[in-house]
């Protein structure tokens, strides 16, 4: 559990030091919210800016990939970091700036057997930045 603002949040980061999310992200922080519906914060850095000083597409997405997973993990599912991205569209809203924090809120839609349908929106403040859907196939969970 971490200190300061981010207290009563989950800290999230991809286990394996050095991997793409592990140096293009970070970590991030994430609370469930309900019992399909969770929030995952991140501390935006000039890494993630293009060459304009926007936010990056290509890190939203990123992001956007990174925060199913943390949220899943904040919904009591952290068993499914092992899942795999079957699927993720993107439609960007905004621009996004460095410097204010990036929220994603991300809502479990459906479960089957082996599949999770997702989606999530990114904000920052109150500016919609980008919103996204994804299908992903669950990993399997030891009984």
């Amino acid at each position: 559990m971490p200190d300061g603002p981010w207290m009563d949040w989950m800290s999230w980061a991809d286990p394996v030091p050095g991997t793409f999310l592990d140096s293009a992200i970070g970590i991030s922080y994430s609370r469930g919210d309900a019992e399909c519906q969770a929030t995952v914060m991140l501390e935006t850095r000039p890494s993630h800016a293009n060459r304009l000083g926007a936010l990056h597409g290509g890190f939203l997405a990123a992001f956007a990939d990174h925060a199913l997973f943390a949220g899943l993990a904040a919904m009591g599912r952290p068993e499914q970091a092992a899942a795999v991205t079957v699927d993720l569209t993107m439609q960007y809203c905004g621009s996004g700036k460095v410097g204010p924090h990036l929220r994603a809120e991300v809502e479990l839609l459906r479960e089957t057997g082996r599949m999770m349908f997702l989606r999530l929106t990114l904000h920052q403040d109150e500016e919609l930045i980008a919103a996204s859907t994804a299908t992903v196939r669950k990993a399997p969970v030891a009984t």
